[in-house]
């Protein structure tokens, strides 16, 4: 029988900063979320409430995001360290990784790095496009310098970092980079993954460029079984997790129910 876990919120040191982070505890297969680029881990509210104790949640806040302290590094690869931090200072072995947006990225790169050490992943609204090349950085910079002003206030609803709006666009520049080159990731994966797919634009882009963006799923989604579209839903890219919670969370329960899963576990 699986030792129950008692619950725990605290802070977990790496490299220069802290993140906040919450453990329900429990019993059951331990999920851990990760967030989008800018966002809080209150996003996933919804989604835990849908699931229920059947399941141990672990979120947490990103550096200079939420209840975590600053850092002079904000770049992919932190967040990579964060993920292995947080993972080990709560003693999780083969978590079933949930992310939106960036943390979707997240997922399937650590994924990718972590073969054996992953159950699987639910990938909320990202795929393997971006805004790239010197138009699409200054494209970037300049929608973080219009939104400088909002920053500040964004940060306390848990829609921005407390970082400048250079810093924002950095990140957000990374991650379209990152993005675009993640096709051969994708090609590789080994376990299972489930997509959960919004509609529409969304903060930042225009003329349908997110819709067909999706479809450069749909070459991949044909050659390497692990991977499948386990919804496609109404709302757009920034409202899913608060209008479609229900079938995050249902695709997360398929998932973990899968019969793959179990041999995953025995091996």
């Amino acid at each position: 029988m699986t030792t129950a876990r008692p619950a725990w919120t605290g802070l977990v040191p790496v490299d220069d900063t802290a993140l906040h982070v919450r453990d329900t505890g429990g019993r059951g297969r331990p999920v851990v979320y990760l967030n989008g680029a800018y966002a809080d881990q209150s996003h996933w509210r919804r989604v835990i409430a849908d699931l229920g104790d059947d399941y141990r949640h672990i979120t947490y806040d990103e550096r200079a995001r939420g209840r975590s302290r600053r850092s002079a590094d904000y770049s992919f690869e932190g967040a990579i360290r964060d993920l292995d931090a947080v993972l080990e200072a709560r003693g999780v072995d083969r978590p079933l990784l949930v992310g939106w947006s960036y943390g979707g990225i997240l997922a399937w790169h650590w994924a990718d790095r972590n073969p054996d050490r992953v159950a699987g992943a639910v990938v909320v609204d990202a795929f393997p496009v971006g805004l790239t090349g010197e138009e699409g950085r200054d494209r970037i910079r300049k929608l973080f310098r219009r939104m400088r002003l909002f920053l500040p206030i964004a940060a306390r609803l848990g829609l921005a970092a407390r970082m400048t709006a250079d810093q924002h666009a950095d990140v957000n520049i990374e991650l379209n980079e990152i993005g675009a080159a993640s096709t051969p990731v994708l090609e590789r994966l080994t376990c299972p993954v489930r997509f959960v797919l919004a509609t529409g634009d969304s903060l930042g882009s225009r003329g349908g460029e997110m819709e067909r963006g999706r479809t450069v799923l749909d070459p991949l989604l044909a050659t390497n079984p692990n991977l499948a579209v386990g919804a496609k839903v109404p709302s757009n890219h920034s409202k899913i997790l608060r209008h479609d919670s229900p079938t995050v969370a249902r695709v997360v329960r398929e998932l973990a129910a899968s019969p793959g899963q179990a041999a995953r576990e025995a091996g």
